[in-house]
């Protein structure tokens, strides 16, 4: 039994390989706010790979054997200090691809590493940059610039909603042909999201991880994304687990509420079990039903 479970991790990690099409380098004209540190990633007990210490963000890319079109950036998270590469990202690639759509995995520059005069700056810079140059790259993936989304996990599911409400359609006159086109998703997944920074429902690590020790009212008012939906923020659909103690289910219902007021489809289920960061959720009862809500949901939106 021992030297079996020594092999599917190798035979997971193979699949991975062959999955992954190839690599884009987000800032091939020279990274702003570039940092100097020496990227690190290990494997824990748990048999998730983990990395800290971005220095050079990128893209992987997962084409599908039959593409419809779609696509999505996927945001895996942790607490913007670390991301938890295969448990919420390659993995949920290879699961978007089953649907034909392609799939990108955004390793994303983590504040908790950063200086404090990019902190802030660096990960939505990045998720922006990551939408625009996914649309830039449509012929390319034979892809509709209308159907790009994003997904985030946890820390990853703020900065994904960060960008579903920080958002520009681009600058036609930039010298740069990718900053012409827009960053706005046109679908959001939020799984177990951090949205809010208010500090009665806000996860703390997070919040300090991307602002510092202290923070303004403003900072804080800008970085509650709930806050700052407007008739413009895309689609979505959250998913939560009600007794997730790391963070708690208000984030995402405090979102679903914004959407609504302003008439945005969005969905929320919210399971009973599950706690966070559960990913896919294997052997965890109902919560393990997402995947399957979520591809409804995409089947919708005409995503699928």
């Amino acid at each position: 039994m021992k030297r079996l479970l020594l092999i599917l991790p190798l035979c997971f990690a193979l699949a991975n390989a062959w999955s992954q099409s190839q690599t884009l380098n987000l800032y091939p004209e020279g990274i702003p706010c570039k940092n100097d540190l020496i990227e690190e990633a290990k494997e824990g007990k748990d048999g998730i790979l983990r990395i800290s210490k971005v220095h050079e963000p990128i893209l992987d890319v997962y084409l599908p054997d039959s593409a419809n079109g779609s696509a999505v950036v996927i945001c895996p998270g942790g607490g913007y200090t670390i991301l938890a590469w295969d448990w919420e990202g390659s993995s949920m690639a290879e699961w978007f691809n089953t649907m034909g759509i392609t799939a990108f995995v955004l390793k994303y520059r983590l504040p908790h590493w950063e200086t404090e005069e990019c902190r802030s700056e660096v990960a939505l810079m990045d998720a922006q940059r990551a939408m625009r140059l996914v649309r830039s790259k449509a012929e390319e993936y034979d892809l509709d610039a209308e159907k790009v989304g994003i997904m985030g996990f946890s820390a990853g599911g703020h900065l994904a909603s960060t960008l579903a409400t920080h958002f520009d359609s681009g600058d036609k006159d930039a010298p740069l042909v990718v900053e012409r086109y827009g960053c706005r998703p046109d679908f959001a997944i939020l799984m177990y999201p951090v949205v809010s920074f208010d500090p009665e429902i806000a996860h703390g690590g997070s919040r300090r991880n991307l602002l510092g020790k202290e923070s303004s009212a403003e900072e804080e008012r800008y970085y509650s994304n709930e806050k700052q939906v407007t008739s413009e923020t895309p689609p979505t659909i959250m998913i939560h687990a009600d007794d997730d103690k790391a963070v708690i289910p208000e984030n995402s219902v405090n979102f679903y509420l914004a959407l609504r007021k302003y008439g945005i489809p969005a969905a929320l289920h919210i399971f009973s079990q599950g706690g966070h960061g559960f990913s896919f959720a294997e052997g965890k009862g109902a919560v393990e039903m997402w995947p399957q809500v979520c591809e409804a949901w995409l089947k919708e939106r005409g995503i699928l």
